[in-house]
């Protein structure tokens, strides 16, 4: 039921695309109130699936219609209850999957050139299909913002639960982290500057286009390929420093000046403001970090290891004072997995340097310093390592993932709260399905409320 916004555009258009190509035929399927669902877009469904490769579990002609009538009760309760969206936010999100799908091929002109579509067409379609998920969310967001499991209906749930249906829980581990970035000569500091002041001197004076200086010395690989654009974000997307200084800027054939952001130095030359979005340039320098300040970061690390394998020190309040990962300075040093909230990760999502040297560890060691990429600003930093916990493979288990079951205890509480909702909702609705799409198991009796 939980709706998912598109992980990539380019699925989407293709299917676009497919269905230009195919021409099929504008037939009715089914009809729920006065909206119609035509085989061209039960088509056009199936053909993005078959494009992402995303299994379908039953008849494609039976599952994505039902589908699309859900998404369509679901709709109409939006209109009832005047759910709104944020155009900003569809905007961001259009724009997001546009420049991704541009970066793919490389320009706008072959874009539309491979999926034979003009780029307004594009973003009018994304636009709508955007716009309906987030109103279908919200709708169910209100339906379900109540579930919260109590310890004793959590326990109830796992009770009830066999065996089998338990998900299997991958080895995960626990881990405490100090950093220290190493010091920076001011002399490349002051190079970094002195180049990217030169390159925006050029800009200014007409000499070269900011595009091919991007391309050439641009340390952000990801935008320097198309010289330098970063594609319309908001606000909120970007670095704050960065974002100050974009949106103060005018004129469109000046460079600003140079801008300090944790990921390095950058000088930015604005392309286009669009409401609370904006699509900008930029050349990124990050100052260089040599072998002797490299060492002397090791080598104070080294020590401060050595007093607390020594016991002269503890890893939780050595992490607060000298600490220099912002995300886990303040947790005494505990790493936070991004994606489940929580201290324990599975060993893939971990970053790669750290990864390496924890499966090496027992709990309770701490690792040599080691060299490693922030995996926010890819600069070198310097790092020290606890594995503080392991717990194995396993099946799920009240005691060690108590959180786990809670969420599927929740999720379960959603679906029957969902499932209630749409079985009065098919009471108000006028639904019909035609003759040829009616031989199906669907999830909900249609064929006993439909009319």
């Amino acid at each position: 039921m939980k709706l998912r916004f598109f992980t990539a555009i380019i699925a989407a258009v293709a299917a676009f695309a497919a269905l230009a190509q195919n021409n099929v035929a504008e037939e009715v399927a089914w009809v729920v109130g006065d909206e119609p669902i035509f085989k061209s877009e039960i088509e056009e469904q199936y053909q993005q699936a078959l494009y992402e490769r995303i299994p379908i579990d039953g008849n494609p002609y039976c599952v994505i219609p039902e589908r699309m009538a859900l998404n369509k009760l679901f709709l109409d309760q939006a209109r009832i209850d005047t759910v709104e969206v944020q155009q900003s936010m569809v905007s961001s999100e259009v724009e997001s999957q546009i420049n991704r799908l541009i970066a793919n091929f490389g320009s706008k002109e072959k874009v539309e050139e491979y999926f034979r579509m003009p780029m307004p067409r594009m973003r009018e379609k994304l636009n709508e299909d955007i716009s309906d998920q987030m109103r279908i969310q919200q709708v169910q967001s209100d339906l379900t913002k109540n579930v919260s499991a109590t310890p004793a209906q959590v326990r109830r749930y796992y009770n009830g639960l066999s065996k089998d249906s338990l998900p299997f829980i991958p080895m995960q581990v626990e881990v405490q982290i100090i950093t220290l970035n190493p010091v920076i000569p001011q002399q490349e500091i002051d190079e970094v500057k002195s180049r990217l002041r030169d390159y925006a001197q050029q800009v200014n004076s007409g000499e070269r286009e900011f595009s091919t200086l991007a391309i050439l010395y641009s340390q952000d690989q990801e935008t320097a390929v198309h010289g330098g654009e970063t594609g319309f974000l908001s606000r909120s997307v970007l670095l704050p420093e960065y974002a100050t200084a974009a949106f103060n800027l005018n004129d469109n054939k000046r460079v600003s000046n140079i801008v300090e952001t944790d990921d390095g130095y950058h000088i930015i030359q604005l392309i286009e403001k669009r409401g609370d979005r904006i699509n900008t340039r930029h050349i990124l320098l990050r100052p260089r970090v040599n072998d002797k300040d490299l060492t002397d970061a090791i080598n104070r690390l080294d020590s401060v290891r050595t007093d607390i394998v020594d016991g002269k020190a503890n890893f939780n309040e050595i992490a607060l004072y000298i600490s220099q990962d912002k995300d886990s300075r303040n947790n005494h040093g505990n790493m936070l997995n991004e994606k489940n909230q929580s201290n324990r990760f599975e060993m893939a999502d971990l970053p790669a340097e750290v990864g390496k040297k924890v499966s090496n560890l027992q709990p309770g060691e701490i690792s040599e310093p080691f060299v490693m990429l922030n995996p926010k600003t890819r600069r070198e930093q310097v790092a020290i390592v606890k594995l503080v916990k392991r717990i194995d493979g396993h099946k799920a288990d009240l005691a060690d993932d108590y959180m786990i079951i809670k969420e599927m205890c929740e999720g379960a509480e959603r679906e029957r709260i969902i499932r209630n909702w749409v079985e009065q909702k098919q009471k108000s609705v006028y639904v019909y399905i035609e003759e040829g799409w009616r031989n199906c198991e669907f999830q909900y009796d249609w064929l006993k409320k439909g009319k």
